[in-house]
């Protein structure tokens, strides 16, 4: 270790500076993997959970990453939004989109045709772009001041939730509203396991960016917020039902990633550990005591239930930096918020009109539809 370290200092400056950007390059890579982990395995074996509809899951899955990736890159290659950044830093910032769209298909998941998604990820990645250049680069000129978000609870988790919540208001059928989603002890394995891998790289996914000295804090703060959430959802669990829900410890235990994502590199430990306690117990409540009571009131079936995941989690994650960020900018922090609310609420809306247009399922939640040798 040490002889490395003295043959850095004898190189020029000029080379030290390269060799160290290289360095950088090569952790940020890593991180771009475990985010590419958490796409594909981690949000794609969550949503396995619908019992006779994990083929079309995985699949949806696959799609949605591959049309979101080269998307993005495709638009920031022509400067609308923003200048070009490096390949990395591009990739993994095309990675928070593909995890945004992935939050956002959760809310319509089993209620689209194959191609439908894809149709989805078309819409999605515009849109997206356009507000995370508004609300991250101040493309229009509305933040005054200082905003925090540096793992994305407002700009990746509540947009997409919204987004898809507006997809399924614009779509959700009468005949849709009374099929139940069923799940069984099989699926909900899958599920497990899937936010277990979610859970284990969350910290990647929000140090992706931060500066090398930061990393340590973020990383030590996202799994104690993890571990806040996840204590809280099995207390809150049991509180609620009686006894424990397989799927408010799939879903709910990762709320505390989720809203540590705007002070991860800010928040104390202990405040890391409240964080995650907080949005856990209200994600957990959300899913035993509101979201039915949210199907009847918006007409609308939010399969994967992301309003409670990354919605609601999100915003709470929005406004704790209010109290623990020195030197935000309060204005510009609720600006954004709202911002982001509107517009994927309005975005998703006449997203979800445009891709009716394209037909419907003859059969929500199966994959027999679409796939050979499946069951009914």
């Amino acid at each position: 270790m040490l002889l490395p370290m003295l043959f850095l200092l004898l190189l020029p400056a000029k080379s030290m500076a390269s060799d160290l950007s290289s360095v950088l390059e090569v952790q940020q890579y890593n991180r771009a993997i475990h985010i590419m982990a958490m796409l594909l395995i981690g949000f794609g074996f969550l949503m396995v959970f619908v019992k006779k509809y994990g083929r079309s899951a995985l699949t949806a899955t696959f799609l949605l990453v591959s049309v979101s990736l080269p998307l993005y890159f495709f638009i920031n290659s022509l400067e609308i939004f923003s200048e070009s950044k490096g390949e990395i830093e591009l990739l993994i910032l095309a990675e928070f989109a593909a995890a945004s769209l992935l939050i956002a298909a959760g809310a319509v998941l089993g209620r689209l045709k194959m191609f439908q998604y894809i149709i989805l990820g078309l819409l999605f990645i515009p849109f997206y772009m356009l507000n995370e250049w508004i609300i991250v680069e101040n493309g229009l000129d509305l933040m005054k001041g200082m905003i925090a978000d540096t793992g994305g609870s407002i700009v990746i988790h509540a947009y997409g939730a919204l987004f898809g919540l507006g997809v399924a208001m614009s779509m959700t059928t009468k005949k849709e509203l009374e099929k139940p989603i069923e799940a069984d002890a099989t699926s909900d394995r899958y599920s497990l396991l899937g936010s277990m891998v979610l859970w284990v790289f969350w910290p990647s996914f929000c140090a992706a960016l931060v500066p090398a000295e930061a990393i340590p804090h973020t990383v030590v703060n996202v799994f104690l917020a993890l571990s806040g959430s996840t204590l809280i959802t099995y207390i809150s669990s049991i509180s609620l039902r009686g006894k424990i829900n397989a799927a408010d410890i799939a879903n709910a235990a990762l709320a505390g990633g989720v809203a540590i994502g705007s002070t991860c590199d800010y928040a104390t430990h202990s405040g890391a550990i409240l964080i995650g306690v907080i949005a856990g117990a209200v994600s957990t409540f959300g899913f035993a005591r509101i979201q039915s009571k949210q199907q009847r009131a918006f007409r609308s079936v939010d399969t994967c239930g992301v309003t409670n995941l990354h919605g609601i989690p999100g915003i709470i994650g929005g406004l704790a930096a209010i109290i623990i960020v020195d030197g935000l900018n309060v204005s510009s922090q609720l600006s954004a918020i709202f911002i982001t609310i509107v517009s994927a609420l309005i975005f998703g809306f006449v997203s979800g009109k445009i891709i009716s247009i394209f037909g419907r399922r003859q059969e929500a939640y199966v994959d027999a539809e679409e796939f050979e040798d499946a069951e009914d």
